[in-house]
């Protein structure tokens, strides 16, 4: 019987400048590589054309995996999904509905706190006009009295 340890172990090849650069702008996405491609072209164009043939050779133009709106749609539906236990399928739509219904509350409650926060902004707005129109008022009865 031969061990893990009787095998020599092979150390991974360090990746190149370029891999590693392939590498981070695949994490970044495809914006990156138009960023990318776009500063090519304004620093030096050849650079700007050579990444985008690279970007059309490998594919990485025309991939519809980087627009992420596949997972939201698939997360979407498999929220509505059964998944044929009817017991769990109970429990899911009554934490769903009492999730709904503790939303809903929720932003009544903002509601609440921003008709309120308008009020009070609104009553000082009041009281800060209702200072000035009396102390214009006193101004122009010291006015009337000197003269």
């Amino acid at each position: 019987m031969t061990h893990a340890a009787d095998f020599e172990t092979v150390p991974a090849r360090p990746l190149g400048w370029f891999a590693r650069a392939e590498n981070w702008l695949d994490d970044k996405g495809k914006g990156a590589w138009i960023a990318a491609m776009v500063l090519g072209f304004i620093f030096l164009w050849p650079l700007g054309l050579a990444l985008l043939f690279y970007m059309i050779w490998s594919k990485r133009m025309f991939n519809k995996s980087c627009c992420g709106t596949g997972s939201h749609r698939r997360a979407r539906h498999a929220a509505f999904k059964s998944s044929g236990n009817s017991a769990f399928d109970a429990y899911k739509a009554e934490t769903l509905r009492r999730l709904e219904d503790e939303q809903g509350s929720f932003e009544a409650f903002l509601e609440r706190l921003r008709a309120a926060k308008d009020k009070s902004e609104f009553d000082q707005f009041m009281n800060d006009q209702s200072k000035k129109a009396s102390e214009l008022t006193e101004t122009d009865k010291s006015a009337t009295r000197d003269a």
